[in-house]
């Protein structure tokens, strides 16, 4: 006989509460990039020596809020900064993808990051938004 069956039950209650930790500690972040109070963030579309600087709206996506702020030489997308992203591996991984898209495309027309659907959509949005508030 291989054990009984209390013996076996042991492991797999251990390995599953182990399994499980990971998932209870985790924090979607509140933020992403702070901007500091010597150079704060436009609220709106604000000229600058470099183009003209727009920050898009704040998506609120499942994990956590998503907003880009871009820059533009005429109608040309010549830099976008991420303010706030989610706290994720995924996301970490997936920004300078979507900023190097952006500026390959012009546009928020660029494809989802796999691994980081969320992240993107809401990238995308408030991508938009910004191009949109340029006008």
């Amino acid at each position: 006989m291989r054990g009984t069956p209390v013996k076996r039950a042991i492991p797999v209650v251990a390995l599953s509460i182990a399994g499980l930790v990971p998932v209870w500690r985790y924090e979607p972040s509140a933020g992403g990039t702070t901007v500091s109070a010597a150079r704060p963030a436009p609220d709106s579309a604000a000229a600058t020596a470099t183009g003209t600087v727009v920050k898009g709206t704040t998506v609120d996506t499942e994990k956590g809020p998503v907003q880009v702020r871009a820059t533009f030489d005429g109608d040309r997308i010549t830099a976008v900064t991420m303010l706030r992203q989610p706290d994720h591996p995924q996301t970490t991984a997936a920004v300078p993808v979507l900023i190097a898209e952006t500026l390959k495309a012009q546009s928020a027309d660029v494809d989802t990051v796999s691994g980081a659907t969320v992240t993107s959509d809401g990238y995308r949005e408030s991508l938009q938004a910004a191009i949109d508030a340029k006008g």
